[in-house]
Formats: C-alpha cells, structure tokens, sequence
C-alpha cells in the first residue's frame, strides 16, 4: 500500500490522544484514511463534546468516529466491532515505567486485558487487513548484544516491560491460533513535542525552569532515541506493508547515548543555567538499549531521518512555547 492507497481506508488509532498515538492519526488523516480513533472515558466532557490533550482540533474536526471507553472494559469488543476498521493500529497503553511500579495490577490490566480485548474485537471482524500492535523496546532489557535485534532474548526488569511482552506474546498467540493478521512493532525510546514523561521531556522542562535536572545513578544507562516522526513513519511502514502475519520489526537508530550525555546537550541546546545532579539508582533499571533496525531497512528501506540534535531542538522550542 503507496502512501496514496490510504486514502478511504477505514482505520482505527487506539490511544489516539496520546504522544505517539495523536502524531499517528493525524498523520493519516492527512493521507486520506477514514480514521476513527479510540480514546479514554475521561476524554469525554459532557455527552456530546470530547476534550484532547494532543490530537489537534482540525485532525479532530475530520475524524470518522470517536470511541470512548476504557481499553481495559470487556465494552471494547463491540466498540471496536461497530467501528469495522479496515487497519488497527493499537497504541493505547499505560506506558510510564515507573508508573508500573506503584501501580502493576493497572498497568497490567491497561496494557494485556486491554490488548487480548482488541484481539477478540478483531476475530469478529470480517474485513480487517492488518493489526499493528505496539510493543516496546523494554521487553528486551539491557542488551546483551552490541545492538538488539528481534531475536534478541525478552528479559524484562520492571511490571511494565513485563506486561508488554506479554501484550506481545498474546498478540503472536492469536495470530498462531486464529490466523489473525497480527503484526508486532517494537519502537525503541520515541521523543519529541507532545512527549511529556520519560527522560527527555523531563530534563527539557527542568532545563527551562533552571532547576537542577536529576540523573538515577551514574547516568551511563544508554538508550536509542527515535525521533517521533521516524517513529510514524514505522507505524505506517507497519500498516501499509503485506507482511507475515506474527512479524515482529524493531525501529531505532542504531546508536545508544548515555543519560549524562542527553542532559548536557539539553542544558547546551536550551541554555539553561541547571546544575545536573545524581540521586539513588533507580529500580528495575535497564543497562543499555541499542537497535538493529535493519529488518526494517529489509523490508521497508526505512531508516530514521532526524538526529538526537535536531530532535531535541524541536522537542525544547514545543516544550518552550508550551510554557509561555
């Protein structure tokens, strides 16, 4: 499927509203899909009127359908059916690591009922083509292998990595017992504007109030970075494709860089005057997350277009203007 060839597609977001998710949504809207997207309940104001966080208000203005529910209620089954999307994109998660540490029976709930409800939605389907669903990086833990590919062993240190591999392995099940064309994407870290948790967006909004940004341990733990554009096009290479069904793809850039070194650039790119600063090691902490991204240059030709700099650049002037 060309870029032209959404256009029609009956598509549905699960976790429109949310970072990746809403970039996703209106990326294809502006490709011509008819997107309906699945949101919170607490997205709903009143009966009638829906408030977002991030999906904008002329991407909100073209949507087909707006469904609103908890993903984790057995209510998602019927929503999803009466949708009768072509392609699913499943993005909706609980997905803040240290979140799953006070709360794993949420994000259990969130990220693996919520998920196995999806998949029962798509059994009842007649006509859906694809489902892309999001796994994440963590599932790897810290690599043991210069850099990760999908053969990689699962090794999840924290509640939320171990409630997506078992999203990813249900996911994998389905496709082998009910023939569901079921395909995994697992992005490495993704940031950029609309990201506000996890590590850079933290750092860019301690660095812009000159407050002292916080390091867990020595600040060597490395990650891949993904800019959130290169991220979409992922998701869409993922949904576009005729792919084996039960593919797994990792997206990254190929390189990992250290927290120490993300807090210097952000303090350098957004002139702060913040001292950086180590605390306590925190728990469950992955070592080292590096990508090998190349079966998705294999089967794609997709490789990231946008460097940490350059990203970081348009993360803090979003996060900027935010402020003002």
């Amino acid at each position: 499927m060309g870029s032209n060839s959404w256009s029609g597609k009956r598509v549905l977001v699960t976790g429109a509203d949310g970072f990746v998710g809403s970039h996703l949504a209106e990326a294809l809207i502006e490709l011509g899909a008819r997107v309906s997207i699945l949101v919170r309940g607490t997205s709903v104001s009143g009966t009638t009127r829906y408030t977002f966080k991030n999906l904008a208000q002329p991407a909100v203005a073209r949507l087909e359908n707006i469904v609103c529910c908890d993903i984790a209620s057995a209510d998602t089954i019927e929503l999803i059916v009466k949708a009768d999307p072509e392609i699913i994109f499943h993005l909706a998660a609980a997905a803040y690591v240290p979140f799953s540490f006070d709360h794993p029976l949420e994000v259990l709930s969130v990220n693996v009922i919520g998920t196995v409800y999806v998949l029962e939605a798509v059994r009842r389907l007649k006509q859906v083509e694809r489902v892309v669903c999001t796994s994440s990086s963590e599932v790897y833990g810290t690599a043991l292998t210069k850099q990760i590919d999908e053969s990689h062993p699962l090794n999840p240190t924290s509640p939320y990595a171990a409630s997506k591999v078992a999203a990813d392995r249900y996911c994998y099940s389905y496709r082998a017992t009910y023939g569901l064309p079921v395909v995994i994407i697992r992005p490495f870290n993704t940031y950029g504007p609309r990201h506000t948790y996890d590590v850079i967006p933290k750092f860019i909004s301690l660095a812009l109030r000159n407050e002292p940004i916080t390091i867990y341990g020595t600040g060597e733990q490395s990650r891949d970075f993904l800019y959130v554009t290169d991220t979409v096009s992922a998701f869409l290479a993922m949904g576009a494709q005729e792919m084996t069904a039960g593919q797994v793809v990792n997206f990254g850039t190929g390189d990992d860089v250290s927290v120490n070194t993300v807090a210097a650039l952000i303090k350098e790119i957004s002139g702060s005057k913040s001292e950086i600063v180590h605390v306590e090691a925190r728990a469950a902490e992955v070592g080292r997350l590096c990508c090998d991204y190349g079966l998705a240059r294999k089967l794609f030709g997709w490789e990231p277009e946008v460097g940490l700099e350059q990203g970081l650049r348009a993360h803090i002037e979003w996060a900027r203007q935010r402020a003002l």
